[in-house]
């Protein structure tokens, strides 16, 4: 026997497929899509007794009846890959119902094992499975497990390599009268005698899916048969024949007798132990699916979810800040002071600013996706489905469109590609189309820059809640729209199974996170990183040289102030006025920072310039008067010591003026300095005198002077110029040619807006991060235009992945050109309306 064996997993939706499928392969899987569709497909890998196992998880069916692409992927996977098995996932508290597509299975001729899951709720609702009996009644090996516990995995794993090893036919079928199987019997024989049928298909599987007029198994006998029409034509023959008799379908009658088998077999093989009563499940759901109670509270449970992302993802937040800011700043000291340097720009502010500052928000994603994921698994989205469904109804969109809604707020394209569920082409169309107005995790980073740089902490988590609340509005809004106008029509009802609640297992939940934050991560290592590169040369180039102000002048006339204003503190240390004890020391301040400039840190020449400066001032304060200079700088230094650790626990902490913390590191600085200046009040005053009038408004300065520079090299840039021809149209927004220059980087990737936004305030900057930016959004920017910035990305034109996507599942351009103009359009009015009106009514400007 073949060492490596082609797994198929099959089952129906809420069987605990996903759940035995990450049980078998933990790590070892991948996810893509099958060839020329874009159904997911989930593979991973099992070793078991020195044997492999490839294992493909295939789409969750009721059947194999090809009404929907889902169940069309199943069967012919089956039929064209022929797995060595497929193991059946079975819900076994729900027998009869999953059962059906056992049936299907075996009659296809696939070698199958049944696993009846879930075995521990059969048991608590009163149900005794005889798996030696059952396996007897249908042929098939059957075996049980708890797949969220893990129990009966090693059972399984041996029962299907017991299986694969089995040189036994498979032979199975239901005996479906003998009307029916009279004309099974005639069809069986010419499909028999027709070359190049019976080499891919199992002829009796063929004459009971032509006789129950499946249409794809019709075009597989025309395409394959090279005659096909004595077959096409008999098979016509017996459904009118059967239809006749019976006064039905001939599929419906087949269905019944399927049924009847089914029925059959679990009265010999199932015993009911105790008397059914309410589970603890039906008792859970009195409450959360409340007609009153169920949607205050699934919205309490998303805010509750919204709060958990920011308050707990803030601290590994602020470590992944370091460590980019740290690794910018490594290769900055690696580059010699001074010099400019095109490949340093790149490494720092391109890849490290661009790419760092979308990895930086990685905590909130996984803990959004975590969180989701424990809501999936254990069974509460079902119900929010359930809840939803009256309120769906209500917007005239199906039930069925809420599941795609709700994948949304994690990425637009699984949410896009899920809708293919839905049975209607208007549903599915109206669905597809209002999906990115769901908040995908891709514009979280956004909303974790602009709130916290623009409201307070306490409002974090109610901001990031009225965001997403925004999103559903106006997609209900436009799902009414849509629906009383290209797409009109009756919606069809919502008929879905509520799984029974579960306890999730950390394997599970752990699997799904890393999986969707995978593809964030990948995203960020791929587009994100092209895009940054790209923005960062359109930042970039072309190159000024010469500038519209002369900038050399104003940084010696700055200096010039600076040696005025230290000169100008003689007279407060007692010293003579024509002194130049204060000058010669702040002028070696001056040249030390100049000459460091020009090396490493850990370079000689770098501590030699420390050194001759340190050098410098040791001669001075033997000079006369030098103790008063002593003292002086000994003072001085106390003061900038408080200040210093004021200021960078206020920065790091994110600290607001009005917080508790602020208040008490404010006296914790006021006790420390007022000591200090008990000591000797007049070095005091004069210490303070020289931050405060002096050292801070000439570095001031220079950071205005550095800002003017970079502000005219941006403008100049290829991005400069195309966010000015934009700033016209976008101005009324209350944005400017910056903000219009990252929202055209934000439409390959809506994260890549907080990369390009730190290119464009933070370049050359080796601490950048998201504090660095956030503090020049609140220098530049109101609370106003920070809250349009976040309505404008939530519902304007969705990512280039989105765009390809629709029109992959719509089979046409028009309508992701509709999405993508429609909801730039949408995003552009509703903005302007918020920005105005806040205007007016003087809301968050100031």
């Amino acid at each position: 026997m073949s060492e490596k064996l082609l797994i198929a997993l099959a089952g129906n939706p809420n069987s605990g497929k996903t759940t035995i499928f990450n049980s078998l392969t933990g790590a070892r899987q991948h996810v893509g899509n099958y060839p020329g569709v874009t159904v997911e497909k989930k593979e991973g890998r099992c070793i078991y007794d020195g044997i492999t196992m490839h294992i493909v998880d295939l789409p969750g069916t009721y059947s194999l009846t090809a009404n929907t692409l889902d169940e069309v992927v199943a069967r012919d996977f089956i039929l064209n890959e022929r797995p060595d098995v497929v193991i059946d996932v079975v819900d076994a508290s729900n027998l009869e119902r999953n059962l059906y597509l056992s049936v299907q299975l075996m009659e296809l001729g696939a070698r199958v094992v049944l696993d009846l899951n879930m075995s521990d709720v059969a048991s608590a609702r009163g149900f005794q499975v005889d798996l030696d009996r059952l396996s007897r009644l249908i042929g098939v090996k059957v075996v049980s497990t708890v797949g969220h516990k893990e129990k009966g995995m090693e059972g399984l794993k041996a029962v299907v390599i017991e299986a694969a090893q089995s040189d036994e036919e498979v032979r199975f079928h239901v005996n479906y009268g003998r009307e029916i199987e009279e004309e099974i019997g005639k069809l069986e024989r010419l499909i028999e005698a027709a070359p190049g049928l019976t080499e891919k298909y199992f002829p009796r599987w063929l004459a009971i899916k032509l006789i129950e007029n499946d249409a794809d198994v019709t075009d597989k006998v025309q395409r394959a048969a090279a005659d096909p029409d004595p077959i096409l034509t008999a098979a016509g023959k017996s459904m009118a024949h059967l239809q006749t008799i019976f006064g039905e379908y001939p599929e419906i009658v087949i269905a019944e007798r399927r049924y009847g088998f089914i029925s059959g077999a679990c009265q010999e093989a199932v015993r009911i132990t105790a008397e059914i009563r309410h589970t603890t499940s039906d008792r859970i759901d009195m409450v959360l699916t409340n007609r009153l109670l169920g949607l205050p509270i699934f919205l309490v449970m998303m805010y509750f979810v919204f709060k958990l992302t920011f308050t707990v993802g803030d601290p590994p937040m602020g470590w992944i800040e370091s460590f980019f800011g740290w690794l910018g700043g490594v290769i900055t000291r690696c580059w010699p002071r001074g010099s400019e340097s095109a490949l340093k720009s790149l490494l720092v502010d391109g890849i490290i600013g661009g790419v760092g500052g979308v990895i930086v928000f990685l905590p909130n994603i996984l803990l959004l996706f975590f969180t989701i994921s424990l809501l999936e698994d254990s069974g509460y989205m079902a119900r929010a489905a359930f809840i939803m469904d009256q309120f769906m109804h209500r917007i005239r969109l199906h039930g069925k469109s809420f599941i795609p809604m709700l994948i949304g707020f994690g990425c637009s394209v699984p949410a896009i590609m899920a809708t293919r569920t839905i049975e209607t082409r208007r549903d599915r169309l109206t669905t597809i189309l209002i999906i990115p107005l769901m908040s995908c995790g891709a514009r979280l980073p956004i909303y974790a820059l602009i709130i916290p740089a623009f409201f307070p902490q306490a409002w974090h988590g109610r901001m990031l809640w009225l965001i997403y609340v925004i999103g559903i509005l106006v997609a209900v809004a436009c799902a009414r729209v849509l629906r009383s106008t290209l797409f009109r029509g009756e919606t069809t009802p919502l008929v879905m199974e509520l799984p029974p609640y579960r306890i999730p297992t950390i394997k599970g939940v752990l699997i799904h996170m890393w999986t969707r934050a995978w593809l964030y991560l990948r995203k960020a290592g791929t587009i994100i990183l092209g895009v940054s590169i790209v923005l960062w040369a359109m930042t970039s180039y072309p190159r000024k040289t010469r500038f519209d102000r002369d900038y050399g002048a104003m940084k010696a006339e700055a200096r010039a102030r600076f040696l005025s204003g230290v000169k100008g503190l003689n007279g407060d240390l007692g010293l003579p006025a024509d002194s130049g004890l204060l000058l010669k020391a702040a002028e070696a301040d001056l040249a030390m920072a100049a000459e460091q400039e020009k090396y490493f840190e850990n370079q000689p020449g770098f501590k030699r310039a420390e050194e001759n400066h340190d050098a410098t001032i040791k001669k001075l304060t033997k000079s006369p008067n030098g103790d008063v200079l002593a003292r002086f700088l000994r003072m001085q230094n106390i003061v900038e010591r408080a200040h210093g650790v004021f200021d960078r626990t206020v920065r790091e902490g994110n600290l607001r003026g009005h917080s508790a913390h602020h208040a008490a590191l404010e006296i914790t600085r006021h006790y420390a300095l007022g000591r200090t200046k008990e000591t000797d009040s007049g070095l005091y005053a004069a210490a303070i005198k020289y931050r405060e009038d002096v050292e801070q408004p000439y570095h001031n300065t220079l950071a205005r002077i550095e800002n003017g520079m970079r502000a005219e090299e941006l403008a100049y840039s290829v991005a400069g110029r195309i966010g000015r021809r934009l700033a016209c149209v976008l101005k009324p927004l209350g944005f400017d040619w910056k903000i219009g220059t990252a929202l055209v980087g934000a439409f390959a990737a809506k994260e890549v807006f907080v990369a390009q936004m730190g290119i464009v305030y933070a370049v050359g900057e080796a601490d950048e991060g998201s504090e660095t930016l956030r503090r020049q959004l609140r220098q530049n920017y109101t609370p106003l235009v920070g809250f349009c910035i976040m309505i404008f990305c939530l519902i304007s034109a969705p990512c280039i992945a989105t765009i390809a996507v629709t029109r992959s599942e719509t089979g046409a351009w028009r309508w992701a050109l509709l999405q993508l103009g429609g909801l730039t359009l949408l995003a552009y009015v509703i903005t302007l309306v918020v920005y105005q009106t806040g205007v007016l009514l003087g809301l968050g400007v100031g």
